[in-house]
């Protein structure tokens, strides 16, 4: 006779296949969630001297926890969250199982992700009664929602596992150690996806397309937590998946294959291809380089009517509603001002995100104003759900603007070729990547810019009347 004995600790919380009955679940969810209140609740008093409020430690969005960061910041907030990896892999992994425990599809498990819904889905989990299956017949073929539930687990437990790993590092390399370069969106992508596929690849032999599959939920789940928890904002995380993406891909792939090689040989394509991305990761952290964008238009006026406009320019309109770029946050000139005249003085061009300090340096009217950026603003307002967006990228002039110029080039018939130069650098990597969206968006502000300055130049009222 055989008695049944209850799963150990550490298969039920952190496990993909031990069965998950309410009692267990409701059981490790209130002490978990009352493990994590206290502790955090500990850090906020030995930071503050005080203790947060019930609501600031119950919601899981860390731009409406800002409070709690105290006097350690974003940093302390960084730490929060690598602090609730743990528990939401825990939540994760359990609420598939007991959702299947029930009857129910394992998939439902899933929604344990999604903010304040996640309460609602451990309460009706917490009440759904075990669902007995009959035990198969001898030789008989797995049912189909047993393969599937197996499937899921595996598929859970290896993209799971990858981003409570590569999360945490990617955030910390980020926020805490200011690294935005390959390592971040090439290196730690392949390694998160190579991961996902031979975790999952161990239990079941995997296709090198359904690892590459693997590979890319990996990224866009962990994607998903720096949305979640405010370390990054929809723009940048668009902007970084196309590289970021297709390196969690192949990582997948060949973390299948790797886990397969114990039946066939890895061979040495697959021994070529497990380094070289990770290696051109960090052959590609050069220095940044200055790069230049140039744009021109021609106004239908002279030289000497459009230099007052140059250097300075009354209040640009609205965008047009096909203008998605502005609309979705990036800075946008908005008018230009300037104290003084000549070598020495300071021009002011503000955007929606605060000033461009600009001393002159080389003031030759009608033909050329230079000048210096001593001061800049964020680069935009990150498209977020959320109010605040933690990203260090925003704010510590990894994207910088060196210097610009006007050029004013006379053509026949009275007409002016206006030509805008602005000097950057971008320190990113892969740094060639990030330089053609930075181009991109500096050719739409000199576009906006120069335009402006055309119509008002060409407007009846001369220039110095159209500033007043």
């Amino acid at each position: 006779m055989t008695t049944a004995t209850r799963p150990g600790v550490l298969p039920l919380l952190f496990g993909t296949r031990t069965a998950v009955d309410r009692r267990s679940y409701l059981f490790a969810g209130v002490a978990l969630m009352a493990l994590k209140v206290a502790v955090e609740s500990l850090m906020v008093w030995l930071l503050e001297g005080r203790l947060p409020g019930p609501g600031l430690l119950l919601v899981p969005i860390f731009s409406l926890r800002k409070e709690m960061a105290g006097v350690g910041g974003e940093k302390t907030l960084l730490w929060l969250a690598i602090w609730s990896l743990p528990f939401a892999w825990i939540g994760l992994s359990m609420s598939v199982r007991r959702a299947y425990d029930a009857g129910l599809p394992p998939l439902l498990g899933l929604l344990f992700g999604v903010p304040l819904l996640n309460y609602g889905l451990m309460a009706w989990l917490g009440a759904m009664p075990t669902k007995r299956r009959p035990a198969p017949e001898p030789g008989a073929a797995p049912e189909a929602a047993n393969v599937t539930a197996d499937v899921l687990r595996d598929a859970v437990k290896g993209v799971g596992l990858a981003v409570l790993i590569g999360a945490p590092i990617v955030a910390a390399l980020a926020a805490l150690g200011g690294s935005y370069g390959s390592v971040v969106f090439l290196t730690s992508p392949f390694v998160m996806g190579a991961l996902a596929g031979w975790v999952a690849g161990r239990e079941r032999v995997l296709k090198p397309t359904q690892g590459f599959l693997l590979g890319v939920v990996a990224v866009v789940v962990a994607f998903a937590i720096l949305l979640l928890f405010a370390i990054e904002g929809v723009i940048c995380l668009a902007m970084a998946a196309p590289p970021a993406v297709v390196a969690g891909g192949f990582g997948g792939a060949l973390g299948a294959v790797w886990a397969s090689a114990r039946s066939r040989p890895l061979g040495g394509a697959g021994h070529v291809a497990a380094i070289a991305l990770p290696l051109f990761g960090l052959v590609t952290e050069l220095p940044p380089a200055e790069r230049v964008v140039v744009s021109e238009v021609e106004v239908d006026a002279p030289p000497e009517r459009v230099w007052p406009v140059v250097i300075a320019f009354p209040e640009i309109p609205a965008p047009p509603e096909d203008a998605w770029l502005f609309r979705a946050g990036v800075a946008m000139p908005l008018r230009a001002r300037i104290e003084g005249a000549g070598v020495g003085a300071v021009r002011y061009c503000e955007f929606t995100t605060g000033p461009f300090v600009e001393p002159i340096r080389v003031w030759d009217p009608p033909h050329r104003l230079a000048f210096d950026v001593t001061e800049q603003p964020t680069p935009m307002r990150e498209l977020s759900p959320f109010a605040h967006v933690a990203a260090p990228h925003l704010v510590d002039g990894t994207l910088r603007s060196r210097r610009g110029e006007f050029e004013l080039v006379a053509l026949p018939g009275g007409r002016t070729r206006l030509i805008g130069r602005t000097w950057y650098s971008v320190a990113m990597g892969p740094e060639p990547y990030w330089a053609q969206w930075v181009e991109r968006i500096v050719h739409q502000i000199h576009l906006r810019v120069l335009d402006h300055i055309a119509v008002v130049a060409t407007a009846p009222a001369r220039p110095e009347e159209a500033l007043r």
